[in-house]
């Protein structure tokens, strides 16, 4: 149905306490990217919060593709699939409501944007920011706010994405992932509860490893991120924007980096495998 006519009860959990999990999820050529990695996610935040699926994981499959297929006529062929689980209605109490209540699903179709050409002549820019979010990072929940007035700081400092530190260390920007190429090496910190385990992030680390880039997974400090040679942020739907601008000061000579062009380079060659597969 149109999103204008979809409706949800005011007393879903996910309306009245954020109590959900998500994922979004593009399709080039009408073929979802990744598929499987992102179901995977799904079922881990799902049993990391305790809420039952709702369907398993062909009927994903059948479901999503259905979704991409049905819309075809009205975005095209590039999608960007959100999909949304609640604990579902019950009477607003703290505790998990009883068994018998269903999880509510929700799934949309969005047109996939193409990003300016400008980025690839100028990058972006981005700012530094204590990270204010909770300690569970890597649940991938509804409950947003902290990112939400993070990504807002970024905005009101004319920034795309701040890029957060806790306890002296680097960890991700407040919707994406976090590539700083140091002494010819492509660092991104390790996964754990403080950083959300990125499809981009773990698929640039692969396409790193394939093209002989010198990576690893490594903890970056203030530091450390202020001199890099080239700043990355990474997401599915913005892909991997090179950052010039970091806090106001260039990033080398504020232009994107050498490796940030062979990498996208990669990655899209890797999204165009897709579509003609």
């Amino acid at each position: 149905m149109p999103v204008s006519e979809a409706r949800i009860s005011p007393l879903d959990r996910g309306f009245i306490f954020g109590d959900g999990i998500y994922e979004v999820i593009p399709a080039y050529g009408g073929k979802l990217f990744r598929l499987d990695e992102h179901l995977r996610r799904l079922a881990n935040n799902l049993t990391a919060v305790k809420m039952k699926p709702p369907l398993a994981t062909e009927a994903w499959k059948q479901v999503l593709n259905e979704i991409v297929l049905r819309n075809l006529p009205i975005h095209g062929s590039e999608q960007s699939i959100y999909l949304q689980v609640t604990r579902g209605v019950a009477e607003r109490d703290h505790g998990f409501p009883d068994s018998h209540v269903e999880p509510t699903l929700f799934i949309m179709s969005t047109p996939l944007k193409a990003l300016p050409e400008s980025i690839a002549r100028e990058g972006v820019a981005a700012i530094t920011h204590e990270d204010i979010r909770w300690k569970n990072c890597h649940i991938k929940c509804t409950s947003l706010l902290g990112n939400i007035l993070l990504r807002q700081q970024a905005y009101d400092e004319h920034a795309v994405e701040a890029i957060l530190i806790r306890d002296g260390e680097v960890t991700e920007g407040a919707a994406s992932n976090l590539f700083a190429l140091i002494d010819g090496i492509l660092i991104t910190p390790p996964k754990g509860p403080l950083l959300l385990p990125g499809i981009t992030r773990d698929l640039i680390l692969e396409l790193a490893q394939q093209h002989n880039i010198p990576s690893c997974e490594a903890f970056i400090t203030p530091a450390q991120l202020k001199d890099a040679e080239e700043i990355w942020l990474t997401s599915s739907t913005k892909e991997i924007l090179p950052v010039t601008t970091l806090d106001g000061v260039a990033v080398r000579n504020g232009k994107p980096g050498k490796v940030w062009q062979q990498m996208t380079q990669h990655y899209q060659q890797y999204k165009q495998q897709l579509r003609n597969a």
